[in-house]
């Protein structure tokens, strides 16, 4: 397979922070006496951005007390520090690969635009990406406009792009787009959630990934 760029989900596609993430929105909702949710119901908002993804969970809360959760969940999240031991096996052979084939690589996710700058620099990843966009500097997956901004920066076309992720909002997203998919197994939602959007592939490590990206 051979695209002029590539776009990434973060969370449970490059680094495995799915498990940080689901106890971190659940000491929120304990800290705003609110209903604690099966862990289930937290992994399928992964992707989403906060505030929806707090509404999804909690229908009928304020504007207000999302702000409020929002400072509780930052409070959780960043008490740990993601760094490289939470990649998953394989991203930077992925990452240096695609780079020295010359694809041009994006990341694309739900997560806050000073949650990720933090996260590429403690990660060391920041290096390998020409372009980002996050949720709050955007709409949320799985609208296009993510994907659509992207191939503007990158100047690529919908059939130039590729999409990786582990949700059904990526999926979504992508399929929306116009662009090509690949789903990955071992993130926040099971491949199977995935196969609705058609993607391409379903795969179950990055290295799997990388025997069908890297030339």
């Amino acid at each position: 397979m051979k695209y002029k760029a590539i776009a990434f989900d973060w969370d449970g596609t490059l680094v495995n922070s799915v498990s940080h993430i689901v106890q971190s929105m659940k000491y929120a909702a304990e800290k705003m006496a609110f209903d604690l949710l099966p862990d289930a119901n937290i992994r399928n908002i992964i992707g989403l951005g906060m505030g929806e993804a707090i509404r999804t969970l909690y229908s009928d809360i304020s504007d207000a007390d999302i702000d409020v959760f929002k400072m509780h969940y930052k409070k959780a999240f960043f008490a740990t520090e993601v760094g490289p031991k939470q990649l998953f096996p394989g991203v930077n052979n992925l990452l240096k690969g695609l780079s020295e084939d010359g694809v041009r690589l994006a990341v694309a996710t739900g997560k806050s635009r000073n949650g990720l700058d933090i996260a590429l620099q403690t990660t060391g990843l920041k290096s390998y990406f020409d372009v980002e966009r996050c949720a709050d500097e955007t709409k949320s997956k799985p609208h296009p406009l993510m994907l659509f901004q992207i191939m503007s920066v990158l100047n690529v076309k919908p059939d130039e792009l590729l999409m990786v992720g582990d949700t059904d909002f990526d999926m979504h997203m992508a399929q929306r787009a116009g662009v090509d998919r690949i789903g990955v197994s071992f993130g926040a939602q099971p491949g199977s959630r995935l196969e609705k959007y058609k993607p391409l592939e379903i795969v179950d490590s990055l290295d799997e990934l990388r025997a069908l990206l890297v030339v």
